[in-house]
């Protein structure tokens, strides 16, 4: 098998890069500028191929970010590569920072619209590209613009559609809550002071995963929200206190902070709360769940009866969605599974901020809506959000650009695209055939959004 990847990659390579004597090392042509109170980045190589890939950033809290350049790549060697081969680069920094994608759906076409000002002329085709809420940015440009956009590549992106996201914290917060922390006055929605809420939810947790019955019921919680066991070094299978650590990791130090702190933005631009928990069945979730071994075994070691647990949640009193705020997070943004471009989408296997679950429901959305032609996935073997390296970012974008080159796509799968990144010689490459689990919120969600 390996004595194929060579020739396998020279010929990608030469279908895929334009040769490098085509361009000069004159250094690119650099616009920084504000629109309607949007910073933006424009980059534009000579000589230019007339490709222009517009980038869309992920979550950045209020308050950070507002007088930056704007990121137009996701990292500076992908950044530079695309431009040494003669790709344009451009992205706005948004008007406003948090779950901004009302305002970014309208400062990336607007700086779309400012492009042709600005002495480049139009681009031949625009690519839509970006990472995390980024990515859901991306579902939403070329879904609802799909004139303006020759194809996407959402990267780590929250295509399931916000209330995926924002149902999944939930979900585990609720059990946290639930199970852990009861009679306290830890908000799970409606909050009101954020800074207060999240000390108390680090407290509570730190001081669960200091009892053996705490930690098996963490694990049961990060289980039915399909938290992978896995943030760094990959645990064994039979390392049930090594996944548990993961699980614990990923709360600790981002989970309950979009959760229990960031929410309260999220509200506040929604008018009220979004997400909801009623009808869910969390002893099938757990049946669904990776880690539902994890979570067995630390109950036999803690003593605990695991039946009773969920008994427990099948009778705690549920949330429910201020019908105006699930509307608001519906619009900006819920996919509808219909795609008229072609569409790339990449994730690493071990997220547990956004999972790579959210790639079943949206392939379940496509399919269910006709599109599945349109769509490809790739899957990174590492754990992180978003923690893709250069040539893995390459290697996508390249795999994408040969589809609209040639009219059909090329070779998607593992073996070849890591060909491809590793003949860049820009870094290591990952790619892993994966299937994503059956999250049963966010798949039944995705089948229903692509029959709509």
């Amino acid at each position: 098998m390996k004595l194929w990847r060579p020739l396998v990659a020279q010929l990608l390579i030469l279908a895929l890069v334009p040769a490098m004597s085509e361009y000069s090392t004159v250094a690119p042509a650099t616009v920084v500028g504000d629109i309607d109170g949007a910073r933006f980045q424009v980059q534009v190589p000579y000589p230019w191929n007339r490709t222009l890939l517009l980038f869309s950033h992920g979550y950045q809290r209020p308050g950070t970010g507002s007088s930056d350049v704007p990121a137009a790549a996701p990292d500076p060697v992908s950044q530079w590569w695309l431009l040494d081969h003669g790709y344009a680069l451009a992205g706005s920094g948004y008007s406003q920072q948090g779950w901004a994608v009302e305002q970014a759906f309208h400062d990336q076409l607007a700086l779309l619209d400012r492009f042709g000002s600005l002495g480049f002329g139009e681009p031949a085709r625009v690519v839509a590209w970006g990472d995390s809420m980024g990515g859901l940015i991306t579902t939403g440009l070329i879904q609802l613009h799909p004139g303006r956009f020759a194809g996407g590549l959402p990267m780590c992106g929250v295509v399931a559609g916000a209330n995926g996201m924002w149902n999944q914290l939930l979900d585990a917060e609720f059990v946290f809550k639930s199970l852990l922390a009861p009679a306290s006055s830890l908000r799970l929605v409606g909050i009101g002071d954020p800074t207060a809420n999240f000390r108390l939810a680090s407290s509570l947790l730190k001081a669960a995963r200091a009892t053996a019955q705490g930690r098996a019921r963490l694990a049961l919680a990060a289980a039915v929200a399909d938290v992978p066991g896995w943030y760094g070094a990959r645990p064994a299978a039979s390392d049930h206190a090594g996944g548990e650590l993961s699980q614990f990791t990923w709360d600790a130090r981002l989970d309950f902070y979009f959760g229990f702190f960031l929410r309260r933005e999220l509200e506040q631009r929604a008018g009220g709360n979004p997400s909801w928990n009623a009808g869910v069945d969390y002893g099938r979730q757990l049946d669904l769940s990776a880690d539902r071994g994890v979570v067995e075994a630390l109950y036999r070691a803690a003593g605990l009866d695991l039946t009773s647990d969920l008994q427990t949640l099948a009778l705690a009193p549920r949330v429910a969605a201020d019908p105006v705020a699930l509307r608001y997070l519906e619009t900006y943004f819920q996919t509808d599974g219909h795609i008229r471009v072609p569409v790339l989408t990449v994730h690493t296997t071990g997220d547990g901020l956004v999972l790579p679950d959210d790639e079943r429901a949206y392939a379940n959305a496509v399919r269910a809506a006709g599109d599945d032609a349109l769509l490809r996935q790739a899957f990174v073997d590492r754990a992180g959000h978003c923690t893709f390296t250069p040539s893995e970012t390459l290697a996508s974008v390249l795999t994408l650009i040969g589809r609209l080159d040639t009219g059909r796509w090329g070779p998607t799968e593992p073996i070849a695209m890591n060909a491809v990144a590793e003949a860049l010689h820009v870094g290591p490459a990952a790619f892993i055939v994966f299937k994503p689990k059956d999250v049963l919120r966010l798949v039944e969600q995705g089948e229903q959004l692509g029959r709509s």
